[in-house]
């Protein structure tokens, strides 16, 4: 029985570092709506380099929130920017937002 405890306390711990890793990873996408007043940004985001997937292929869009310290009147929709999230309360929150040139 206690080895079956540390066998999944490591996957778990296993899983947290991968999930960890992955959310940092920066990915592409298109500003499809801003609401400041809410503090939400929706993204769709492209697919880049990904082994078997159509290179620029749209996804279905995205919303995420935006922490407090972070102004959004520099971006609009139709904006190509790049971007980090991690999952947090229950949704997902934008740690990093740029906008691509």
């Amino acid at each position: 029985m206690r080895a079956a405890k540390i066998v999944m306390t490591s996957l778990a711990a296993a899983s947290l570092i991968t999930s960890a890793a992955l959310a940092q990873q920066p990915m592409t996408g298109i500003v499809t709506k801003i609401d400041r007043l809410s503090g939400t940004i929706s993204l769709q985001q492209t697919q880049g380099g990904t082994v078997g997937a159509a290179g620029g292929a749209m996804q279905e869009y995205q919303e995420y929130k935006v922490p407090k310290g972070q102004s959004l009147e520099d971006f609009h929709a139709g904006d190509k920017v790049t971007f980090t999230t991690t999952d947090s309360d229950g949704g997902k929150t934008i740690n990093k937002l740029d906008k691509q040139k």
